[in-house]
């Protein structure tokens, strides 16, 4: 759920080598409404120093005021207007490569031809060598149709290659796994299904990634009847574990009981319908739930949810969670004292965070902390370790309280980039698939080579 749709850009200025200048420049930047970032010394004379300054606007137009500011500015000159995102994004974001080096001919003959042979033979005999003897243990399918990207919506699946690619970045980089996008140019639930059942013997595990709802209901569950491997929509279950995770962290701090509380669900997406899932679980009670699709309300009421309102649940539910891309569709007026909300669509939330604890809420946050990157890489990780041929409900909820465990006072959730998370988070998942008797692997914890 964090995402903002901002822009950000790097500007080189040169100023003049007079005191108060940079001073100046940055007011002058944020009277404009613009963001200052990092700043980074390029190069320093006598006279003039030279910076790269990055700018974050709300919009081209806001862009387009700063840097006018900018040039206004006395003693400045823009040098350049660069977009390192773009910068960053050429030519991709991931490669393969090799692990070893073939540097002889001897080691030729070792990875491939003849050598390679033998291993084949050894495989075809007993096709669980395969997890020793190729890269299937550590490769995991990052699948999407494109229907539903960020907040972006239907883009397509080569326009959805970043994100996938970023998705694979975050998983090689935090837990050592080797994220593959698989893009199909397809929205047909049959196809979809057909296909990645036919790629599965490449891979470990299966993440579905922005596939709209409701479709993304279906295949998730047929495919994983289907496979041995664990099957999981990230935009449902990631976002669930997190959204979770938060909510134990904040009944703590707040001295709420959970499992004493009404809940309410505003939403019933891919990503409401898995987070009142479970909460019904994790509390053993039913979770109001609204949204304005018929289909939507009666698929949670079949899961064991309530069908409620948007006014039912402000007036009724002491958590609140909303994701439902409508910003300040919450009102000021609607908070109830000592609720705990959490409105997690980017880039705009249901109620500012501020505005609810102004109004009396106990505690109120939103998407930006809340980052699927914190659940979904030691899950898979902790699931594909233990070998299992699912991710179970006990395996997600044992994710969401690690996270909680591992949160630093007065934060909502840990840093993301804590690697020390994601290792603990894949050793509980793996534990508990042991636990339950689905584990095909004696569980060895990954650690950084």
């Amino acid at each position: 759920m964090a995402w903002e749709r901002k822009i950000i850009r790097t500007v080189r200025v040169r100023n003049s080598q007079k005191k108060g200048i940079l001073g100046k420049l940055l007011t002058a930047i944020a009277e404009a409404g613009g963001n200052t970032g990092s700043i980074v010394l390029v190069t320093e004379t006598s006279q003039n120093v030279v910076r790269d300054i990055t700018i974050n606007a709300e919009d081209e137009a806001s862009l387009k005021a700063i840097v006018k500011a900018m040039h206004e500015n006395e003693g400045t000159r823009v040098l350049e207007v660069r977009d390192e995102v773009l910068e960053l994004h050429h030519k991709g974001k991931i490669a393969i490569r090799s692990r070893y080096p073939i540097d002889s001919l001897t080691t030729l003959r070792r990875v491939y031809t003849p050598g390679v042979a033998e291993v084949c033979l050894k495989i075809a005999k007993d096709p669980s060598l395969a997890r020793l003897y190729t890269s299937i243990s550590h490769m995991v399918a990052i699948v999407t149709d494109g229907t539903a990207v960020l907040g972006l919506g239907d883009i397509g699946p080569v326009a959805s290659m970043p994100v996938m690619e970023g998705k694979a970045m975050l998983m090689e980089t935090l837990v050592g796994l080797s994220g593959i996008p698989i893009l199909l140019n397809t929205k047909n639930t049959e196809e979809i299904i057909a296909a990645v059942a036919a790629i599965s013997p490449t891979f470990s595990a299966i993440q579905l990634e922005d596939i709209s709802a409701p479709r993304c209901f279906e295949i998730e569950e047929r495919l994983q009847a289907m496979l041995d491997i664990p099957v999981l929509h990230d935009d449902q279950h990631g976002t669930a574990v997190v959204c979770t995770a938060a909510l134990l962290v904040a009944t703590r701090e707040t001295g709420t009981d959970l499992k004493g509380s009404v809940i309410g669900q505003i939403g019933l997406g891919a990503a409401g319908h898995a987070i009142g899932q479970m909460m019904m679980r994790l509390t053993g009670n039913p979770v109001y739930g609204a949204d304005l699709s018929q289909d939507a309300l009666s698929r949670f009421e079949k899961a064991g949810g309530r069908k409620s309102t948007l006014k039912e649940i402000m007036e009724k539910c002491d958590i609140v969670v909303a994701t439902t891309g409508a910003p300040n569709l919450i009102k000021p007026e609607m908070v109830r004292k000592g609720q705990i909300i959490l409105a997690l669509s980017n880039p705009n939330p249901e109620i500012d965070p501020e505005v609810a604890m102004e109004h009396g809420a106990a505690f109120a946050a939103d998407g930006k902390s809340v980052n699927n990157v914190l659940g979904f890489p030691g899950i898979f990780r902790g699931a594909v370790d233990a070998n299992a041929p699912r991710i179970t409900h006990e395996m997600l909820l044992a994710a969401a309280h690690v996270i909680a465990e591992m949160t630093p006072p007065g934060e909502l959730v840990p840093s993301p980039l804590d690697k020390k998370v994601h290792r603990a988070v894949a050793r509980a998942v793996a534990e508990t698939a042991i636990k339950q008797g689905i584990a095909r692997a004696e569980y060895v914890p990954y650690v950084d080579e």
